[in-house]
């Protein structure tokens, strides 16, 4: 198919374009309209598929078969449309709402209009200072990985103590859902009333909850359409204290087959710095992406984006799951996560997403980095395709090259963003084990 495309600069985050059809492409989409209706169809005195155009054009009307072949040349058109904009649309590219019908003999033209993304712009684009964990493993990281180890043996037992529930104490509680709060539900459920991992509304409904005390306690999770409203009764059964055993030689010895603690800390040093050689550099990319972010200029993301994101990390998300044979419910029942809240976060990451991407376009495009042939054709010899060239053509025809053009650019992007930053290593788990600290002893002089 020959087409001409000619477009305007976009304006109000949509693109308008005038697309061309060759008079040729036109005669050939008008020709296979008869010819399918003719096959589809039985027109009396005639065989099938042998209907002339004058009786079709009797029975079925002129401008259906000109309306069919109008919209398959446009579904024809459409990926070389983007191909030769190279543009990765927002949505739905349209061409309006009652396209004009092909012409035989003539060339098409009409109006196309196609929802992008915003041309954004950084109020830096200096690569930004970020803060990472040194490559070595270090004293606090072992004491954390031997202290998550000890863990697992820790055991719960009651304080005997009469007093009520109070912030940091582990409690062990009956659940019972009475509007949306399955995920909580449960008997004798140890619960750590330490600000994290609960909601807000039933943590401060247990605190201050004398032991056998019952009681019945409501809040809402989410926002607006997406909000929730869930309702439990909470039993106190006992407020427990957390007893861990000291790591020794025999304990090292009998749980974790290591002769010394000194032989298991060397290996857990091992594993650490294995694990970072690993996720170091992808950490690294997280961060610097995320900084990166932070200078964008634009105050908000169009919806029609995020909802894009959301729609390509939901689809990611549901296909590793099915490769791991885990259906979405089994996933979030396994977790105690309510849909609802599952849905939220995931909005949340495709917002911040969707920001990232828009900084990483501001960059590439500051810094006039462009996606060759030879880019691409990388690209998929990479995909470890059996014939990666046909599935290059395979792509072009279907207009879906510019997304990989888009994805080279912002992997150019972000790899000057690597080889420029600023880093400063910082021991983060000594950092956050002295802030837990603080913190504890903090909460132990306030109790006193």
């Amino acid at each position: 198919m020959k087409i001409t495309v000619t477009a305007d600069k976009p304006q109000d985050n949509q693109l308008v374009a005038k697309l061309t059809v060759d008079s040729a492409d036109v005669d050939r989409a008008i020709k296979h309209a008869y010819s399918d209706i003719a096959q589809k169809y039985r027109f009396q005195g005639f065989r099938k598929g042998h209907a002339p155009r004058p009786m079709i054009d009797a029975v079925m009307g002129r401008d259906a078969v000109l309306a069919q072949a109008t919209n398959e040349l446009l579904n024809d058109a459409e990926p070389l449309l983007l191909e030769e904009l190279d543009i990765v649309p927002v949505g739905e590219v349209s061409f309006g709402d009652e396209p004009a019908l092909v012409v035989e003999g003539s060339d098409y033209e009409t109006e196309v209009t196609l929802p992008v993304r915003p041309a954004c712009e950084l109020d830096s684009y200096d690569a930004p200072a970020i803060e990472m964990p040194p490559a070595e493993a270090t004293e606090a990281e072992i004491a954390e990985q031997l202290d998550q180890l000890m863990s697992y043996r820790t055991t719960y037992e009651d304080i005997e103590e009469d007093r009520p529930a109070a912030a940091g104490d582990i409690v062990s509680v009956d659940v019972e859902s009475i509007e949306g709060g399955e995920g909580l539900a449960g008997k004798n459920r140890l619960l750590s009333l330490d600000g994290h991992g609960l909601p807000k509304d039933f943590e401060e409904a247990v605190v201050g909850m004398s032991k056998g005390e019952t009681k019945d306690v409501s809040w809402t999770s989410g926002e607006g359409d997406n909000a929730t409203n869930i309702t439990v009764k909470v039993t106190l059964n006992a407020i427990k204290q957390a007893v861990t055993p000291e790591l020794t030689d025999e304990v090292a010895k009998e749980s974790f087959g290591y002769d010394t603690v000194d032989e298991l800390r060397e290996a857990m040093k091992n594993e650490i710095e294995n694990d970072k050689r690993t996720s170091l550099p992808g950490l690294k990319e997280d961060r610097l992406v995320t900084a990166l972010a932070e200078h964008l200029t634009l105050e908000e993301v169009p919806e029609n984006y995020v909802e894009q994101v959301f729609n390509e990390t939901a689809q990611n998300f549901l296909s590793q799951l099915q490769a791991q044979g885990l259906t979405l419910d089994t996933f979030l029942q396994m977790r105690g996560i309510q849909p609802q809240d599952f849905i939220n976060d995931l909005r949340e990451q495709s917002a911040e997403r969707a920001r990232q991407s828009l900084a990483l376009d501001a960059l590439a495009e500051h810094l006039g980095f462009e996606a060759t042939e030879d880019d691409v054709k990388a690209e998929f010899e990479k995909s470890g395709a059996e014939n990666p060239e046909d599935l290059m053509k395979q792509w072009r025809d279907a207009g879906r090259l510019p997304a990989v053009r888009e994805s080279v650019k912002r992997t150019k992007a972000l790899n000057w963003l690597v080889d420029n930053a600023a880093v400063t290593e910082v021991d983060e788990v000594a950092r956050r084990r002295a802030e837990r600290e603080e913190a504890s002893e903090s909460t132990e002089e306030s109790g006193e």
